[in-house]
């Protein structure tokens, strides 16, 4: 069965979707037969993996809100064991739609889960808040990575977050655990990414992934082109700093 991760920072601009995307490729590049799961209505996961949303019949809105059977929805991406669910602008009204129904905080897990057999990991990129489906994907999730910028402010609003997991482990999902800590945008050259770094490793200790994401002009670039940063441009510091994310990943799945 696979393992369903949300990404997730109510925080916007934190490197959530670039990680979203490439973390996802580096594992199917691993071997690793990965669903990724756009759940942000800015859908910038979808086309910056060279989906066109505007020709897209299903995406993750019509799951939610019309039932429809998620397969119908799995789209194929250029990099292969890697496939995706991609979302819509329409996703930005689901969560009002979303108020009247029944059970409503499990609609996604009851969507992902019959798909938990085909998959080995099953990652899920949540939008910038804490609303009702960041909910939804949070409830259907086995854990949560949660992606830190090395910059001023780098916690802020975690702590928030971290309340929220806590409900929802209370009430709705009493197995979901924070999978890790991500550090991104690290910069060397800047005393203050260093300070944050030391910041986060002293307040979350081992829950920090011990691969840090630097900043890399190829990660900025790759998107535009469609594509992740392995295929990309697999030589370059951002899809080494991935494929070593991946790996890390993956061990302590095996351990």
């Amino acid at each position: 069965m696979g393992t369903i991760i949300s990404l997730a920072n109510q925080k916007g601009g934190v490197g959530k979707t670039t990680t979203s995307i490439n973390l996802a490729a580096a594992l199917a590049q691993q071997g690793k037969r990965v669903l990724l799961v756009d759940a942000d209505p800015q859908a910038n996961t979808s086309s910056g993996l060279g989906i066109d949303i505007q020709q897209v019949e299903s995406t993750v809105y019509e799951c939610l809100i019309n039932g429809i059977d998620p397969t119908a929805a799995i789209l194929p991406t250029t990099t292969e064991n890697l496939f995706v669910i991609p979302s819509h602008i329409d996703l930005v009204g689901a969560e009002i739609e979303m108020l009247s129904m029944d059970n409503r905080e499990n609609i996604l897990k009851k969507i992902l889960q019959p798909l938990r057999a085909a998959y080995d990991y099953i990652l899920i990129d949540c939008s910038p808040s804490l609303g009702l489906i960041t909910i939804n994907a949070l409830t259907a999730s086995n854990s949560v990575i949660i992606p830190v910028q090395c910059e001023f402010f780098a916690l802020e609003g975690i702590a928030k977050l971290l309340n929220t997991i806590k409900i929802i482990k209370s009430n709705l999902n009493p197995a979901l655990r924070i999978e890790g800590f991500l550090l991104t945008m690290y910069d060397a050259r800047l005393r203050l990414s260093a300070q944050v770094h030391d910041e986060v490793r002293r307040h979350f200790g081992d829950l920090v992934f011990n691969t840090v994401i630097s900043r890399n002009v190829r990660l900025s670039e790759a998107p535009s082109h469609g594509m992740s940063v392995i295929e990309y441009d697999r030589g370059s510091k951002g899809a080494k700093n991935y494929i070593s994310l991946a790996k890390e990943l993956i061990r302590r799945h095996q351990s």
